[in-house]
């Protein structure tokens, strides 16, 4: 689900994956056991006091952040939880839909999934809603609270979801042997004669060459050996 600044979702467990897309057979075990009342189940109105801390209340808002509607689900997790049988982003759904999948993440990942604004979810089954549209909850907390907690807790998953949209995108270069690797998207190409700690120190790359090769480890396997013309990230 999300990780707004109040901590958009958190990408699944490998486990939790598994269940997600086990397959329309097994969802159709596992929707009712969730929906009985589970103790990871929260209220409608708590629900609404959540999409109030992370929205606005607006269930149909993308404001092209990364995260959509009202509970602010990153595209990842949306998927992961089943939520595109519905639309392809939160947003184009309705309340109800994206209720439902919120129980699916509260329930595997726990109130830590919306670390600033899930504080107040209880452990009551959710009865069930057709509503669309804005929430009429009252938000208890201020916008200054809402703002800081959206860009303190975007960071990490940030930084794992701008690494996998990397490798959609990368293309290739030809090694001396012929081989082709990743060429990468980054700010600096590297030319014949670099190394990772003379690029680190070029360019001042806090916590050197370590950091460096952990910033490309989508393209970079071996930290003795980089390509001309790959394109490294130095930050």
């Amino acid at each position: 689900m999300l990780f707004s600044g109040k901590g958009k979702h958190r990408r699944p467990s490998k486990a939790t994956r598994a269940i997600a897309v086990a397959g329309v057979a097994s969802a159709a075990v596992a929707a009712p056991l969730m929906a009985a009342g589970s103790a990871s189940a929260a209220t409608a109105s708590e629900w609404d006091t959540v999409a109030q801390c992370e929205s606005g209340g607006n269930w149909s808002i993308n404001t092209g952040n990364g995260y959509y509607g009202g509970l602010q689900f990153s595209a990842s997790t949306w998927a992961a939880y089943g939520g595109t049988q519905y639309a392809s982003t939160a947003d184009r759904a309705s309340k109800a839909q994206q209720i439902e999948i919120a129980e699916k993440v509260l329930a595997g990942q726990g109130k830590g999934a919306w670390p600033v604004c899930g504080t107040g979810l209880s452990n009551a089954a959710y009865g069930g809603s057709s509503a669309n549209g804005s929430g009429s909850s009252q938000s208890t907390g201020s916008t200054e609270t809402r703002e800081t907690g959206q860009k303190a807790s975007r960071s990490a998953e940030r930084k794992t979801e701008q690494k996998a949209e990397r490798k959609t995108e990368q293309k290739t270069v030809t090694t001396p042997t012929g081989e082709k690797v990743e060429k990468g998207d980054g700010e600096y190409k590297v030319v014949k004669g670099d190394t990772l700690s003379s690029i680190a120190a070029e360019h001042d790359v806090e916590g050197g060459w370590a950091e460096l090769f952990e910033l490309n480890d989508d393209i970079v396997d071996d930290a003795d050996l980089i390509y001309p013309g790959q394109q490294l990230h130095l930050k």
